[in-house]
């Protein structure tokens, strides 16, 4: 295992020789971590103890190089299907489920780790990031935004603004669009006539690149050449990373109504973690201790998720009220005040 430490292997990388073999064992790390705990969070929906869980199995590849491309003054802006990017960017992982849970507008402080709350609507979180990254520039910060999102967002009018006002000002910002085939139920040859969404960047002026989403070392070249191009002063570039949701939207969804199982099975084929983890073993840089060393703290990491997420927080209905107004209208102060008033007497 001593070929962790050499210089980046461009044969070990397909052809990216930026990608260095501890970068592909970094991801294979976290991307086993990943599917372990959104295995365990799909469980703990399944049992009550979220609200929802949509999962990301499949397009671990997509979330874990989006984490890892960023620096430490960089900042992640991720959608209801992004909690694998969210934990491997460093946020706690029953923090990060907290919103899902239903217990608090945001599980963790965005500032903190500076990782912006789950965005339930669609693309809405591609103007804040083109806004922070704007703000971070004016105050001389060196910082970029990465934006996730599915193919559905862009058909979003916020995804068009994001992109145009990003464009039109060399924005540091990247968007990684995880195409993975439907947007809930929706085919995305039924959103698009576009052949490649990745076409979208030549009509705001910006780069655009379509890359294979299930293979991590070309997905996370094309990601950190996006951040650093943008940390250069080169503007915003739109990464089309193809790849394939294998879980149902939510766990209140049955894909089986919409999609074929046949063409499920083909992606079950090209699991980007199957795949990277038969390119490692065959060259030597993955043996059997070193995988169950991953497996064995893939699982306790689970456990830990499982057993915070089951724990029952005491209840605070007062806070429902905060870091929502500024000033709270009229309206909604008669709800604080009536709350207070029955908790009081209870």
């Amino acid at each position: 295992m001593n070929k962790l430490s050499e210089p980046p292997i461009g044969e070990l990388a397909f052809g990216y020789p930026t990608v260095s073999a501890t970068d592909l064992i970094a991801g294979y790390r976290k991307m086993v971590i990943g599917r372990r705990l959104d295995q365990q969070a799909t469980n703990l929906a399944k049992q009550g103890y979220l609200t929802v869980y949509p999962s990301s199995r499949g397009q671990e590849a997509c979330q874990v190089s989006a984490a890892l491309a960023l620096g430490p003054t960089d900042w992640l802006f991720p959608t209801y299907r992004d909690t694998v990017a969210i934990i491997t960017h460093g946020v706690d992982p029953v923090e990060a489920l907290t919103m899902l849970r239903g217990d608090w507008h945001c599980g963790f402080n965005p500032l903190g780790v500076r990782t912006a709350p789950h965005s339930t609507p669609l693309a809405t979180h591609a103007s804040h990031a083109v806004g922070l990254a704007m703000a971070a520039r004016h105050t001389g910060q060196n910082a970029v935004a990465l934006v996730l999102c599915g193919e559905g967002s862009t058909s979003e009018g916020d995804f068009h603004e994001a992109l145009n006002l990003s464009a039109v000002f060399d924005v540091p910002v990247v968007f990684l669009v995880q195409h993975n085939g439907y947007a809930i139920s929706v085919p995305s040859h039924k959103q698009c006539r576009a052949e490649s969404i990745a076409d979208k960047a030549l009509g705001y002026g910006m780069s655009g690149v379509s890359v294979d989403g299930n293979n991590f070392a070309e997905t996370f070249s094309a990601v950190r050449n996006a951040v650093e191009s943008a940390r250069c002063g080169d503007g915003p570039t739109l990464i089309e990373a193809r790849t394939y949701r294998m879980a149902p939207h939510t766990n209140s969804d049955d894909p089986s109504l919409y999609r074929d199982p046949a063409e499920a099975q083909a992606w079950q084929d090209k699991d980007p973690i199957v795949q990277l983890q038969t390119s490692l073993i065959a060259r030597g840089l993955l043996d059997d201790a070193m995988d169950e060393s991953i497996a064995l703290e893939a699982n306790e990491l689970s456990a830990e998720l499982r057993k915070g997420v089951m724990a029952t927080p005491e209840k605070d209905a007062s806070r429902l009220f905060s870091n929502v107004y500024a000033t709270l209208p009229p309206h909604v102060l008669q709800q604080q005040q009536a709350i207070a008033l029955q908790e009081t007497y209870s």
